[in-house]
């Protein structure tokens, strides 16, 4: 598969200082993590993610609410990163800065091995106050009685630290993605629909600040229909058409000329 990685693209990555990754729920799925609009099952078919994933459905059931994101923990917890979530985390051992900007909410990029992670949406494994938005660590068990668990310093209901719909992403977080696309030499669209504002504009972003920008993903994203808006031009946009955990790994091993295995740590040092 090498061969249909561009020389460009790779003399592109080879001279990078910075590289930034925009990840989406697609490289998830590759470790069996349905996406968020997939992710009802059983009991769960009979509600729509945007039915359960609201500061109004917390308030009308705030139980029912819990238990689904618990459920959600669980999948999250039990998977394994993947060959991509690797090979991001290895690129770390070439390349002087590399930021990871995921949507997702899983972990899976930090137990990867990524060192600097932006989570957009939050996390699943960390929770706050539903009034006052106070971090609680959650508790390890909590009985049928107590969930929603209470928070130490408020009383009010726990919620998830993530980030539901009508919510705004946390401010400063969004602010270090936007640094982060700004500054990047090349960035990496990885398994995410494009769709999602605003997120979906971080790739135009960086377009206009002179990045080189390669879409990975198995479909067509509206990033690719859209490469000659604000007057670019596709010479910067570069199309790999596949799974992330197929086409990271070459990456690798195409631009930097080694026999990277993936599977092992992240040793980062800068750029020679």
């Amino acid at each position: 598969m090498e061969q249909n990685i561009p020389h460009e693209l790779r003399q592109a990555l080879r001279q990078a200082r910075r590289i930034a990754a925009l990840t989406g729920a697609g490289i998830s799925a590759e470790s069996g993590i349905p996406t968020f609009r997939d992710a009802t099952s059983g009991l769960w078919t009979r509600f729509k993610p945007e039915e359960l994933a609201t500061r109004e459905a917390f308030e009308h059931n705030p139980h029912r609410v819990w238990e689904w994101y618990a459920e959600r923990r669980q999948q999250a917890a039990t998977a394994q990163p993947n060959a991509g979530h690797r090979a991001l985390a290895a690129m770390e051992r070439y390349v002087e800065e590399v930021t990871i900007i995921t949507q997702n909410v899983d972990g899976l990029h930090q137990r990867a091995g990524s060192s600097r992670v932006l989570e957009l949406h939050g996390n699943l494994f960390r929770s706050k106050c539903f009034a006052q938005g106070h971090p609680v660590d959650p508790p390890e068990t909590t009985s049928e009685e107590e969930i929603p668990p209470r928070c130490p310093q408020c009383g009010s209901y726990l919620r998830p630290d993530v980030v539901w719909f009508g919510e705004l992403l946390p401010e400063h977080t969004y602010y270090q993605a936007l640094q982060a696309v700004l500054s990047c030499d090349v960035l990496l669209v990885v398994g995410t629909s494009g769709i999602v504002e605003p997120a979906a504009s971080l790739p135009h972003t960086a377009l206009r600040a002179g990045a080189t920008v390669a879409v990975i993903n198995p479909e067509a994203t509206p990033l690719l229909q859209e490469e000659t808006s604000y007057g670019l031009k596709s010479s910067r946009l570069y199309d790999l058409r596949g799974k992330a955990g197929e086409i990271l790994p070459t990456l690798i091993s195409a631009v930097w000329q080694s026999t990277t295995d993936p599977d092992q740590p992240a040793d980062r040092h800068e750029n020679n």
